[in-house]
Formats: structure tokens, sequence, C-alpha cells
């Protein structure tokens, strides 16, 4: 897992002073360009990590060699429990690691560390939207949990004008390039879409954390909430094999693969809030899927197929 890497690439170089990408790659047992990502990978979130150059150069630690972290800064620390700590919910060796870290730490920042750790949580199932860029404001989400802050800014809610905001950020989820904010607020706890933030200013006040937050477990949460909704409806259709993997795309974590068939084709139930929304999705696909059922989606796949037919056909259109 990348983040045992990333923190066994730091002891290494507090170890040695200075090692090759080569030489990580033989103590780690990965490949030298993956050993060469996660330098650098480090040295952009902040770590200090350089390389040095020409005939017995490496990658070094400024400050040379140490056998521990206290020649870290505080922002320095927090970089390396941020890239760190999203992928220690589901491991517990990675988190134990974490733990033994936060230890070595000064105790001046020793608190910035520990809520790096449980800043963000990573979401790798997608729930349909695509093409997306890592907002700008996420750096300075970041910053505002780790240091215990409230945050104000504008929030388009679909459908609706930008409308100010004051809320106190919990934790952040990274769902498949698309974040997410989960913040107090006079209303309660609410989640927002973090692309959908605009002005945002960390001020001085100090946030309001419950007592007990578990950043995954209030996630899961969340999850379950949207997904109920989500998919209110099922069909059952039809694929060829090596199309499965686009439906897949198209659908998410609402794509259910339910065996082959003796012709080869692959039966799939796919979910969403209403027929229509099922027969969207699947109206480009043409005769390469079929639908066994609801008659509902069969339905809205002949009323979309008619009218395209009376739009584009022979006799039909300008």
């Amino acid at each position: 897992m990348r983040a045992d890497r990333l923190v066994a690439t730091v002891l290494l170089m507090q170890a040695r002073g200075r090692v090759t990408a080569a030489e990580l790659a033989g103590e780690l047992e990965i490949s030298v360009a993956t050993a060469r990502r996660d330098l650098e990978a480090l040295s952009a979130a902040g770590v200090p990590v350089y390389p040095q150059p020409g005939r017995g150069g490496g990658w070094s630690l400024v400050g040379g060699a140490r056998t521990d972290l206290t020649g870290l800064t505080s922002s320095e620390a927090r970089a390396l429990f941020l890239l760190a700590g999203p992928a220690a919910a589901g491991a517990p060796a990675v988190r134990s690691a974490l733990r033994k870290l936060v230890r070595a730490l000064p105790d001046t920042f020793r608190a910035d560390a520990e809520a790096a750790t449980d800043a963000v949580i990573v979401d790798a199932a997608r729930w349909g939207d695509r093409d997306k860029t890592r907002p700008a404001v996420v750096d300075l989400l970041q910053d505002a949990v780790v240091r215990r802050r409230k945050v104000t800014f504008g929030y388009a809610s679909r459908g609706r004008p930008p409308a100010p905001r004051l809320a106190d950020p919990l934790g952040l989820v990274d769902k498949d390039d698309l974040w997410y904010l989960i913040a107090g607020t006079d209303r309660g706890q609410r989640t927002f879409r973090v692309d959908r933030i605009t002005d945002a200013t960390v001020t001085d006040l100090v946030a309001e954390r419950p007592a007990g937050f578990d950043l995954q477990r209030e996630w899961d949460r969340v999850v379950g909430e949207v997904e109920q909704r989500r998919s209110l409806l099922s069909a059952t259709v039809l694929i060829t094999e090596r199309l499965l993997p686009i439906l897949r795309d198209h659908f998410g974590r609402h794509c259910e693969t339910l065996g082959t068939l003796d012709d080869g084709r692959v039966q799939v139930r796919v979910a969403a809030p209403m027929a229509v929304s099922i027969a969207e999705q699947l109206a480009g696909w043409g005769a390469s899927v079929e639908v066994i059922e609801p008659e509902s989606v069969r339905a809205e796949l002949a009323r979309l197929g008619s009218e395209l037919v009376a739009r584009y056909g022979p006799a039909g259109g300008d």
C-alpha cells in the first residue's frame, strides 16, 4: 500500500541521510519508477525531500540524516500525514505506524499531525460523475479541518443561487476525484460538494467537533442514505462481456454482475431512481444491450426510440 511506502521512505531517508531511487526500490521491493514517483509525491506535498544530481547524488532530507521525526516542521509533518492518512482507514498496520510516528513528533504540533491523519478519506466508487478536476479550495479546507477553524463560503445548491454559510469543517472525502466536505452547521451536520463551494475563507473562530466523531463512519452513513435514494428501481439487462466495463463506468456501484449465459452474454442488474433514468442511460447502446425487466424500463426505451425515429427517421425531421 502506498501509505506504507511513503512512511517507510521517510524513515529510511532519516536513517541514511541520502538514498537513490534504485536503493529505495531494492529496500521496499518496488520498481525504480515507483520509488521515484513516491519521492516526487513527498516533495510535492511539502515534505523536505529533494534530489541531488550528478555522480553520488540521490535524494536527501533537508537537514541531513536523522533517527527521529523531530527535525520536521509542523507544515512538513502535516503534509506527510495528509498523504498517508487516507490509506490508513482500511489498513490497521498503516494506522499503527502513523500512531508511532505521531509519538515521535514534538508536542507543539503533534495535534496537527493527528488531525491530518483523519482529515481526508478516499472512496473510489464512482457515483456517475466523470471528468472532474481537484478543486483548488480543497487545500484551504484541509487546512481548516486540521487547524480546527470555522470556514465561511458561498454554496450553490442544485437549482438555487449561492448562499453564504458558516460551518465547522469535520473532514473531506475524495470520491473518485469528486470531493465532499462534511461539516457542522447551525442546521445540523451537512455534506457539501466542494466543486459548488465559492469564496471560501478560513476564520479565526475555533470549530466545534462532536465528541467521538469518526469521519469514515459518518461517510458510510451518508453513502447509505444516498444509495437508498438513488437505487429505488433496478433493471436486469444482458450485455456482451467486452462492453461490461463501460456499463460499470456508467452506473458505478449501481451495477451488479449476476452471471454469464450460455451465449456468452453477461446478466447484470443496474439501478437508478426512476425507469426513465435507466432508459436514458441505456438508450445509446442500441441493440448491444437487452433489458429483460422491468416492463417500465422497456416501455421507456420504446418511447425514446419512437421519439428518435419520429425526429430523425426517413419521414421525420426537417
